[in-house]
C-alpha cells in the first residue's frame, strides 16, 4: 500500500516521519472510556503496525490465540502481520486500540472485517489481550469496526467462532441481530447485523 512520507531535516541529519496511509480515515480515530476508567484510543491500522501486531499475538493466552486463529502458533508469522496492518481502508479495515498515556504505542486489541465473495457481505474477527478483557473492549470494538462497514456500504456480517468460545457467542449475541447460526464440527457459522440503535422515537413508543 501506497504511503506517503515527510522529511524532517535538522542540520546535516535527516529523519523520516511515516504519515498516514493514502486513504487513511483519520475520522475513525477516538478516544473511548472502559469500565474501569482507563482511557484507550481507537485508530484505523497502519501498516507501520506491523510489529505491534506481532508484540500483541506474543501476548495472548494460548487459549485466546486459538480462538482467534483456531490454531497453535508460536508467534505470528511477519507475512500475516504484514498483511494484516495492510489495508484498503475499503473492502478490508481493521480498528486497533490503544492505551493512551504510554510512551510506546501499544496495541491491546483489534477489530476488522475482510471481503467475501459478496460486495454486501463481509468477515469478522475480533482479539482482545488477556489483560483487557471482560472491561467493555470488545464490545467497543465490535460496535466500531460494524458501524465503519455499514459507513462502507456493507450491512451485512459473517463470523466463524469457536462452539466453545462463550464469551464471543455472547458478544454477539447481546450487541448484534443474529439471523442465523448453525455448528459444523465445533465451529459456530454466524451471519448477522448491526444491531440499529434505538431512537428517541422508539422508546417513546415502547412506554405507552
Amino acid at each position: 500500500m501506497a504511503q506517503d512520507f515527510r522529511v524532517s531535516t535538522c542540520g546535516e541529519a535527516a529523519t523520516i516521519i511515516a504519515e498516514h496511509p493514502r486513504g487513511y480515515p483519520k475520522e475513525l480515530e477516538h478516544t473511548v472510556t472502559l469500565r474501569n476508567r482507563a482511557r484507550v484510543r481507537l485508530r484505523p491500522v497502519r501498516p507501520d503496525d506491523e510489529p505491534r501486531l506481532m508484540a500483541l499475538y506474543d501476548r495472548l493466552s494460548v487459549d485466546t490465540a486459538y480462538k482467534r486463529f483456531f490454531t497453535r502458533m508460536k508467534t505470528l508469522p511477519p507475512a500475516l502481520a504484514r498483511h494484516f496492518a495492510n489495508v484498503d481502508y475499503q473492502r478490508r479495515l481493521a480498528i486497533v486500540a490503544e492505551p493512551t498515556g504510554g510512551e510506546d504505542s501499544m496495541v491491546i486489541g483489534v477489530a476488522r472485517f475482510e471481503p467475501t465473495d459478496r460486495p454486501t457481505i463481509a468477515e469478522v474477527a475480533l482479539v482482545v489481550e488477556d489483560r483487557w478483557q471482560r472491561l467493555g473492549l470488545g464490545a467497543i470494538l465490535l460496535e466500531e469496526i460494524l458501524r465503519a462497514g455499514g459507513q462502507r456500504g456493507i450491512f451485512e456480517f459473517r463470523a466463524d467462532v469457536l462452539a466453545y468460545n462463550s464469551g464471543m457467542l455472547r458478544l454477539l449475541a447481546h450487541h448484534t441481530d443474529v439471523a442465523r447460526r448453525r455448528t459444523l464440527q465445533g465451529i459456530a457459522e454466524i451471519s448477522f447485523r448491526r444491531r440499529r440503535p434505538l431512537r428517541v422515537a422508539d422508546v417513546d413508543a415502547m412506554r405507552r
